[in-house]
């Protein structure tokens, strides 16, 4: 059946409103060619779209062509602010963004691990607060926050973890009851992957799994453009892994026996140890520990020395050649697992330790993978770092909040 007159508005409205949030401001004439549609169509959609207050003028597309034609349409982007959260073990980051998740203002702050869930909770919502009233007086409409441990796919909530703190939970529940704005809480290393899908390492590629390597070990998997969660939301807990050589009898309460037992932080640690490879030096502007060194650190921070090891192997450290081999092998025989049952076609090496690593330590993964499976892989290196997760929350906040407030039905 035809689509009634109010329907075909609605979708062509929806239809340009992707095209401006995508592509930037676009002329009424680069809309018509984007969107097929009439002249006289696109017109009655821009007058649409400003009475609504969803577009504005924002300038004109050259000096040589003036008329409406020449006028430049944009996403009115301070109608509402996004925020995005990455809640760590021991600390949480925050950025706020405008609708086209330009970076207005951004903070962070250590928990220490001897800090109650209380004030713990308390630090982090103080944050988020004044982080966002720095950014501008625009209400909050979303807020995106990754976090490590499993989400519930059916309620949306973080469940309760073994081994991650109490505060985590109970932040979450504290936004949600106390913020008037959306929370969407997921997996940090799922948000990863969806930022080295869009603006990263596999933006070419629809299908793809994500290794994410520091202090914990974790996976994402992307297929067909897709997040894949699984029917319990655990989907890429790699860590519990069965795979040879790991350290420990398998429990289901812990990753002792699995492939974090190879790949984990301590465990690389360890292997750079066994190498004969000296302990890394912080910096003061890495860490405050005084300058210790870095495999005395425990917690959250080893992962940061797990990576300082792989940096200095790359750079021709004493023993890094064979501890990058070893290392490269075990990586593989966890990637070998996930490939014979996804054939995901390409990997992508995430965390402190993965991009630490670079190219040259995928280059190294890829190698061994072939010698183990014979479905081809490419292994490609994270490129956006730490900051992965905070983009990946501003993604899934940028989205809620665009399917929200540029809904055709609401004007």
């Amino acid at each position: 059946m035809p689509a009634s007159p109010s329907t075909a508005r609605a979708i062509n409205d929806r239809l340009a409103l992707r095209l401006l949030q995508q592509d930037g401001p676009l002329t009424a004439a680069q809309l018509k060619a984007s969107t097929g549609l009439s002249r006289p169509t696109v017109a009655d959609l821009v007058e649409r779209l400003q009475e609504a207050g969803l577009i504005e003028v924002v300038g004109e597309a050259g000096a040589e062509r003036r008329g409406p034609n020449a006028r430049l349409y944009g996403i009115v982007a301070d109608r509402a602010h996004l925020a995005a959260l990455d809640v760590r073990t021991g600390s949480v980051s925050v950025i706020v963004a405008d609708l086209l998740g330009r970076t207005l203002a951004e903070a962070s702050v250590p928990i220490g691990s001897d800090t109650g869930t209380g004030p713990a909770v308390e630090r982090a919502v103080a944050l988020l607060e004044r982080t966002a009233r720095e950014a501008g007086d625009a209400p909050l409409h979303s807020v995106g926050v990754g976090a490590p441990g499993l989400i519930d796919p059916a309620t949306g909530e973080l469940r309760v973890t073994i081994g991650l703190p109490a505060w985590h939970r109970e932040l979450v529940s504290s936004l949600q009851q106390r913020l008037p704005a959306r929370v969407l809480v997921e997996n940090e290393t799922n948000l990863a992957a969806v930022a080295e899908h869009r603006v990263g390492a596999a933006r070419d590629r629809p299908t793809f799994a994500l290794f994410w390597l520091g202090h914990a070990v974790g996976a994402a998997l992307m297929l067909e453009g897709t997040l894949r969660r699984g029917a319990s939301g655990g989907a890429g807990e790699i860590g519990f892994m069965p795979v040879p050589g790991a350290v420990g009898a398998l429990s289901a309460a812990t990753c002792e026996g699995g492939f974090h037992s190879l790949v984990g932080s301590e465990a690389i640690c360890a292997l750079a140890a066994g190498h004969g490879m000296e302990s890394p030096r912080t910096g003061a502007d890495e860490n405050e520990d005084g300058g210790r060194p870095r495999c005395a650190v425990s917690g959250p921070e080893q992962g940061y020395a797990a990576a300082a090891y792989v940096r200095e192997a790359l750079a021709g450290a004493a023993g890094g050649e064979a501890f990058l081999g070893t290392l490269a092998h075990r990586i593989a025989l966890g990637a070998a697992s996930v490939v014979s049952v996804l054939d995901p076609g390409c990997l992508v090496l995430a965390g402190e330790v993965g991009h630490a690593g670079g190219a040259g330590l995928a280059s190294l993964v890829e190698e061994r993978l072939a010698l183990m499976s014979p479905l081809r892989t490419e292994v490609r290196a994270g490129e956006l770092g730490g900051n992965a997760i905070l983009r990946g929350a501003l993604f899934t906040a940028r989205e809620a909040a665009q399917d929200a407030l540029f809904a055709p039905a609401a004007h």
